[in-house]
């Protein structure tokens, strides 16, 4: 008898699957570069679009630049202000601009101007020191003298209110103990006032308070 050959059907089958065959695909260029790009660390403003730096105006934008914290009416009050302070400043200056050239009475009508209409300002005393100085010479000693022990309060520590108060107190009022108070003060803030040129070609002190001055320096 002739062998019987199995059919070969019967070989191909087996219990057991055929294990699939592993392989290892090779990564492209493009897939490489797309996994090194993700990795790496980047800056988040290299990967996002780039965006238009010019600032688009907003509501809030605008109501910002409108906004002023100083109303119209502080505007105003500040202008008004300014311009008194101005015209003060010249009525002073212009009375001691005549003063200098000798003209006590115009003097005395300027710095009576700054004293009666701009009282608020504090600069206001210094007119009247001037104002002073001016009555001592064309006007009421005893007001001027008045004028004086007032403001060497207020101007406490200026030394020509102070040394100009000593000489009248001397010369008007024969009050020598309080003259020497008023003359020490001022003295000891500035020493100029003990010479008779300073008061007479700086300080242009009128010709009877430059008498008096001097008769209370020699005590005669």
């Amino acid at each position: 008898m002739s062998a019987c050959k199995a059919p070969i059907s019967h070989l191909l089958l087996s219990s057991e699957e055929p294990k699939p065959i592993k392989t290892h695909k090779i990564p492209s260029p493009l897939n490489t570069r797309r996994l090194l790009i993700f990795t790496l660390p980047l800056s988040s403003s290299l990967l996002l679009p780039r965006e238009n730096n010019t600032i688009k105006p907003t509501s809030n934008n605008v109501f910002a630049a409108s906004y002023d914290p100083v109303s119209q009416a502080e505007r105003d009050a500040s202008a008004v202000l300014s311009r008194r302070v101005s015209e003060a400043l010249a009525l002073l200056e212009k009375g001691r601009e005549l003063q200098a050239l000798g003209d006590f009475n115009k003097a005395l009508n300027y710095f009576t101007l700054v004293v009666e209409n701009y009282k608020e300002f504090a600069f206001s005393d210094y007119a009247r020191v001037g104002r002073a100085l001016a009555l001592y010479e064309v006007g009421d000693r005893e007001e001027a003298i008045a004028e004086m022990e007032d403001v060497s309060i207020s101007l406490k520590g200026y030394p020509e209110v102070h040394a100009a108060l000593a000489a009248a107190l001397y010369a008007d009022k024969h009050a020598l103990f309080l003259a020497e108070n008023q003359f020490s003060i001022a003295t000891l803030l500035d020493p100029h006032y003990t010479d008779l040129s300073y008061v007479k070609e700086t300080k242009h002190w009128p010709p009877s308070l430059v008498s008096s001055l001097q008769h209370f320096i020699t005590l005669s």
